[in-house]
């Protein structure tokens, strides 16, 4: 373990230096290309004193579609979302990433992590309309990685049996609600719970300390088998 490592904050130990956020969106479709963002909620996380995962802070933002958006009827349906009800105080694209991006990239910052690494309920879903969207705004520097995730539809499959969101909420002994659900906010924030569950449960039985950096003792090129490209092209 060399001094780098032992100057990483319990955060950065954890993931390989990678701070989780947990994210949702809320879309017009499951084109990421063509379908509208609608909403997008970040949710930090942090440790407590005795080292267990929490929630820390949440950003969310009601996100206009962008122009020549496609907007799928069944998609509304089952969000319940109206993208023009001018009670949303919805925000371009652009604002609502800077917005989430700020808050990750002063965590990321403060916490000693070299880059956030999206955790979702299929993970893979959330990271695409976010990336898409990145694209469409010329953002160059997105805090998250860009192909990395931790996805709680297969840590809850393996946890408790259950792929579905709101039953892998109610196995891990947690509250549901499914009047709220299918908002960015409330299904971030569920996500987030039920990831700190598991999380703290396989720490509190893991047969061996986790988080003790093992890159460091790796040859090259194991220890960077899977940086973001753009890490190495000096893009961060």
């Amino acid at each position: 373990m060399n001094a780098r490592t032992q100057s990483r904050s319990p955060v950065a130990g954890r993931f390989r230096g990678f701070l989780p956020v947990v994210v949702d969106v809320e879309t017009g479709g499951f084109n990421p290309a063509r379908d509208a963002l609608l909403e997008i909620a970040a949710v930090l996380l942090e440790r407590d004193p005795f080292g267990r995962w929490r929630r820390s802070e949440t950003v969310a933002c009601h996100v206009r579609p962008f122009p020549g958006a496609n907007l799928e009827p069944a998609a509304l349906a089952f969000t319940g979302i109206d993208p023009y009800h001018p009670f949303r105080l919805a925000v371009p694209e652009e604002e609502a990433l800077g917005r989430v991006f700020t808050k990750v990239r002063q965590a990321v910052a403060h916490t000693g992590c070299t880059r956030a690494v999206l955790v979702g309920h299929n993970a893979h879903f959330d990271l695409a309309f976010l990336k898409a969207a990145v694209e469409r705004c010329g953002i160059r520097r997105n805090p998250f990685h860009a192909f990395s995730t931790l996805d709680t539809a297969s840590l809850a499959g393996l946890a408790y049996g259950q792929t579905v969101l709101a039953r892998a909420v109610v196995a891990a002994g947690l509250d549901w609600d499914q009047r709220e659900a299918h908002s960015a906010i409330y299904d971030a924030e569920k996500t987030a719970d039920l990831f700190c569950t598991i999380v703290n449960l396989w720490d509190a039985h893991a047969p061996t300390p986790v988080g003790t950096s093992p890159d460091d003792d790796l040859p090259e090129p194991f220890a960077d088998a899977d940086a973001d490209p753009r890490d190495r092209a000096g893009d961060g």
